[in-house]
């Protein structure tokens, strides 16, 4: 190859990468959409309250205290959303686990719905945010601190994973449409928008390990979920498009000890063809674990 078509190389490579670089930095401060239902409009009694993190920053939640009905402290459950998402994603289940006599607190990851916005947004900082959730509801009056777990979609079913795995004296966690490993992820990714993997898009991956802080082997659900506290249960979507069924098969058949159920019901990444029946298997695995 002659020195000018090196150069001219080099330079189509560096410019491509600088034009990813800033696609990322966007990607990884998403849209702060609060469109969805309230809880009002599903008839229920939540209060808007605000969860402090680190560097002064807080997180937008909606928390609904047990029904009043209970006698005794009640157990709880932490509802995270997925990437782009906000409390109102997860309403009809908060809906269905308060019924069942859970109090249960659905917070906005930092840069999400109406929570503050700043620095970058990555499983590592969802997992941060829902331990911060788990601590604040676990110190309110009525709850049983001991009777805590945890139940995410997506992104947030991969942090929900990331927490079990290093968080003593959680009682469960829920993984819904969790991803097996962020490689994977970026790849399927990478080939929807024609970016070759090698090098440009190894070279992406790197950098985005860098900005996050953390390697994507260290934090694949793939490699958490067999470090898990507590007892898991994975749903996944039979036509999820999005992540698809076999990342929960690849998570099985890498679980280890830990105690973990698979269910796979009909229906895409974003929602159950019959939302009741993937509640009542919740409610029921709570039960038994909580």
């Amino acid at each position: 190859m002659s020195p000018t078509a090196i150069l001219l190389t080099t330079l189509g490579f560096g410019a491509a990468l600088m034009g990813a670089r800033h696609a990322l930095h966007r990607g990884l401060a998403p849209h702060a959409s609060t469109i969805g239902d309230t809880p009002l409009e599903l008839g229920l009694c939540a209060r808007d309250v605000r969860i402090p993190v680190a560097k002064g920053q807080g997180l937008f939640a909606w928390y609904l205290p047990a029904p009043t009905s209970a006698t005794h402290p009640s157990p709880a459950v932490v509802l995270l959303h997925g990437w782009g998402g906000n409390a109102s994603t997860l309403l009809p289940a908060a809906q269905a686990l308060h019924s069942a006599g859970y109090a249960v607190l659905l917070p906005e990851s930092r840069n999400h719905g109406r929570s503050d916005r700043g620095g970058h947004s990555s499983l590592p900082a969802f997992a941060d945010d829902l331990d911060a959730a788990l601590n604040w509801l676990g110190r309110q009056p009525g709850v049983n601190a001991q009777r805590l777990a945890a139940l995410g979609h997506s992104v947030g079913a991969a942090a929900v994973l990331l927490v079990a795995s290093r968080r003593p004296g959680l009682a469960a966690a829920v993984s819904v449409s969790a991803f097996a490993h962020p490689e994977q992820v970026m790849r399927r990714w990478l080939a929807a928008v024609h970016v070759p993997y090698w090098p440009l898009g190894w070279g992406i991956n790197r950098y985005v390990e860098a900005v996050i802080g953390h390697r994507f082997r260290d934090i694949a659900p793939v490699s958490t979920l067999p470090l898990a506290r507590c007892p898991v249960l994975l749903l996944h979507g039979q036509q999820d498009s999005t992540v698809p069924v076999a990342d929960a098969h690849t998570l099985m058949q890498n679980k280890g000890c830990t105690r973990t159920t698979l269910l796979e019901l009909a229906g895409t990444h974003e929602g159950f063809d019959d939302p009741a029946q993937a509640a009542q298997a919740v409610i029921e695995f709570l039960g038994l674990n909580v």
